[in-house]
């Protein structure tokens, strides 16, 4: 009785989220009540496994979903690090983002020459450390020509971009970005082109990082997500190193998030 509940639960949950995606939903719908008081309350949710990870953060949305399905089946990942936060909407803010809301979080999110700079707390140094030292989109994934960052008055339901980005754990890597715009969600998938070294030893192959981003309008609030999924080299430890890594930088793409979204909302 009890496996048919949960069957019943989940099938449930996900009919939940593909009417989200087709209706607009609340924060309670998207994340469940008990996160959702956690992120009402301003916290982030953060998480991490190793070997078979499964999503537990994801938000209840269909459209949202099976990217993060497709690219779980298709990384097959033994490193799963994810993070949720809630950015609140200003006071008088509409029930669901306009056009322009929409528009300016989408290009703020394009912006990757504004990682530069990030900061985050290194808990192995006890001290804050640079995330990205350098970020710049690229002509293309053989190209080192740095571009403006793109602007795009009304976003593209598909956009590809390239990007180099120099980070102090990693190095400086070639990254290809995949953007979504939906009416009510925007997402992007990262995925490395080149081998993430650790120093020396290389920790990650190139084609074996993705993160998956989703921005989901929620009423009065946005839905931030961030998953980082890897395979890691098959050496010891470098699992569990490269998992509080990730988790660095997840929390690092959350902060980020919450400057762009000011900048969009008008409040910076």
């Amino acid at each position: 009785m009890g496996v048919k509940l949960k069957t019943v639960s989940s099938a449930l949950a996900l009919l939940l989220g593909l009417a989200s995606s087709l209706w607009g939903a609340t924060l309670e719908e998207l994340s469940g009540p008990e996160a959702a008081a956690e992120l009402r309350a301003g916290k982030t949710l953060t998480g991490a496994q190793l070997k078979k990870p499964v999503p537990s953060l994801a938000p209840l949305h269909a459209g949202f979903r099976s990217l993060l399905d497709e690219n779980m089946k298709a990384l097959e990942p033994g490193i799963l690090v994810e993070g949720l936060i809630r950015y609140k909407k200003p006071d008088g803010a509409e029930p669901s983002w306009t056009a322009a809301e929409r528009n300016a979080v989408f290009n703020g999110v394009l912006a990757l020459s504004s990682l530069e700079g990030v900061q985050y707390y290194s808990a192995s140094r006890k001290t804050m450390r640079t995330f990205y030292e350098y970020s710049r989109v690229i002509e293309g994934p053989d190209s080192k020509r740095a571009l403006p960052d793109p602007f795009y008055p009304d976003p593209p339901a598909l956009l590809t971009l390239y990007a180099r980005q120099k980070d102090l754990t990693f190095g400086e890597n070639v990254y290809r970005y995949d953007y979504r715009a939906g009416e009510d969600f925007l997402a992007f998938v990262q995925e490395n082109l080149t081998t993430m070294n650790a120093g020396i030893i290389p920790a990650v192959g190139k084609n074996k990082l993705r993160s998956v981003v989703a921005v989901i309008d929620a009423e009065d609030s946005l839905l931030v997500y961030v998953a980082s999924l890897a395979k890691a080299a098959a050496i010891p430890g470098m699992g569990e190193r490269i998992g509080s890594s990730f988790t660095n930088r997840v929390e690092a793409i959350l902060k980020w998030f919450t400057g762009r979204a000011d900048r969009a909302f008008g409040g910076d």
